[in-house]
């Protein structure tokens, strides 16, 4: 047994031995960290997936979610990736975002109800109110008005001598949103055709008084018309104001003007009378 101990001493005090040891244990320490590397990013992974094209402002139900593997290293390197369909499931796809079909889920895709706005009222100036005229198929000239657009609006209507009345209204008006009559956004999807209902604009305070004022006038069979125009417009927009004075006074003719007196006011003015009349 000595003579074992003697010689397992003298090989382990042998440099060269050491040295080939230290090689062997680096390279098995390689090795080893290099298979756990690989395993590690081969390791498949279930990640959900859409099984159909799921368009913008969708409520995400599990009958449109399916599973796939992947590697672990896809998920590793992609921090956006959602992996839970807990995450998915009863929220809805963003504005302006369509999941395609056989895609994974990204958390910018997805938002909870809580957070999900109008995209046609966000950001809109203080100062300014949204308008919506009502369209169809032919008043948008085959669905061929787009958001975006800038657009003109006439007018069409028939005069106290009975002449019809017909020409621009108001010049470069930004299109903000084309709507059904589901208040759906019509360009948001390629899955389903829809009818264009409504075009919403961001128009001055002053502006939105006249086009609901025009809208109301009775017995003038008064129509506010979009015409669209070419792509240059659209790129170097004028600014948005009335273009005719004629109609703009035909309309204001035809309305009364609301006194802009508050309610808290007119209720202080009758508390300090009834005070004086107690007095």
């Amino acid at each position: 047994m000595g003579n074992v101990l003697t010689t397992v001493k003298r090989f382990l005090a042998n440099k060269n031995t050491v040295t080939i040891l230290g090689v062997l244990l680096a390279i098995l320490v390689i090795y080893l960290g290099y298979n756990y590397r690989v395993k590690q990013a081969t390791t498949p992974v279930t990640v959900p997936y859409a099984k159909q094209e799921i368009s913008s402002r969708t409520l995400i139900t599990s009958d449109m979610i399916g599973y796939m593997e992947v590697s672990s290293s896809v998920v590793r390197n992609s921090s956006n990736l959602i992996t839970n369909a807990n995450e998915l499931i009863n929220n809805y796809v963003s504005f302006g975002t369509t999941v395609p079909a056989n895609s994974m889920f990204y958390k910018s895709q997805i938002l909870k109800s809580n957070e999900m706005p109008d995209s046609a009222f966000a950001d809109i100036p203080d100062g300014y109110t949204i308008y919506s005229l009502n369209v169809n198929l032919h008043t948008t000239y085959g669905n061929s008005i787009y958001p975006e657009n800038y657009i003109d609006l006439y007018f069409k209507g028939i005069d106290d001598t009975g002449l019809v009345m017909y020409g621009k209204f108001i010049e470069s008006i930004k299109v903000l949103a084309v709507k059904d009559s589901q208040g759906n956004h019509v360009f948001e999807t390629t899955v389903e055709s829809r009818t264009p209902s409504e075009l919403l604009f961001a128009v001055p305070n002053d502006m939105y008084e006249l086009l609901m004022k025009a809208g109301y006038i009775s017995g003038s069979s008064i129509e506010i018309v979009p015409v669209p125009r070419n792509a240059s417009y659209s790129a170097n927009p004028g600014e948005t104001n009335v273009s005719s004075d004629y109609i703009k006074s035909f309309i204001l003719a035809k309305s009364a003007t609301i006194p802009q007196n508050t309610t808290s006011s007119t209720n202080q003015n009758d508390n300090n009378n009834d005070n004086n009349n107690n007095q």
